[in-house]
């Protein structure tokens, strides 16, 4: 004969059996581009401020704002999350993470993905004068520092879904993500390899390896 489990327990595994469902059928659901392009362009007022208003009207990137267009679907909804949860802090993203339900966060990352980054996938010459090629190009193995090229493409022009376009960030930007990697205040990304690479870097380092982005691609801004 079998015994029914005691009903706090029938309710818990119904219970766990539910949230599961959920987690697969949102992690299942598909990105809906127009709804992505509509909060990229128009935000969901009056808590979420579009996107364009700082990253530009196509993703290209202004200022101090890094470009989105053309970067991995999966690498922005990472981002967006990271930001939500408070894992990657930031003032000024944290709270429009907060404001977009997963769903959105996945529309708008799939629909900036879908724009063309502008950037060639072309790799450079490593020259042992150009310490930003150098670094770009072959790293400073001695010191643990691979190549940007190896994991973020030639032309620094991003790989897959996780390694994002790096070739038109500023080395203002670049600077600010290192000491966030330094400080623990961002994840270290794929494999965790950024906090470790991080480190390494001097401030003479980044702004080397951004004027030599800057140069072979015309165009961030060092």
């Amino acid at each position: 004969m079998r015994h029914s489990p005691p009903r706090p327990l029938r309710r818990l595994g119904a219970a766990c059996t539910c949230a599961l469902l959920l987690c697969a059928s949102a992690q299942g659901q598909t990105p809906n581009l127009q709804q992505g392009e509509q909060i990229a362009k128009k935000g969901l007022p009056p808590t979420v401020a579009a996107c364009a208003s700082c990253h530009g009207a196509q993703g290209q990137g202004m200022a101090a704002f890094p470009p989105l267009a053309g970067q991995g679907a999966r690498y922005l909804r990472t981002q967006l999350d990271a930001f939500a949860d408070g894992s990657r802090g930031n003032p000024i993203m944290a709270p429009i993470a907060q404001g977009l339900k997963p769903q959105e966060r996945a529309d708008v990352a799939a629909y900036f993905a879908s724009l063309p980054s502008g950037i060639a996938a072309t790799a450079g010459q490593a020259d042992a004068k150009d310490k930003g090629a150098w670094l770009v190009e072959r790293g400073r193995m001695q010191d643990g520092i691979p190549a940007c090229a190896s994991c973020h493409g030639p032309g620094g022009a991003g790989v897959g879904e996780h390694f994002p376009a790096i070739a038109t960030l500023s080395a203002s930007y670049m600077q600010a993500q290192v000491d966030a990697w330094k400080k623990g205040s961002r994840p270290p990304g794929p494999l965790g390899l950024m906090e470790g690479i991080a480190k390494k870097l001097s401030s003479d380092d980044v702004n080397a390896i951004a004027q030599y982005y800057a140069g072979a691609s015309g165009a961030a801004k060092p």
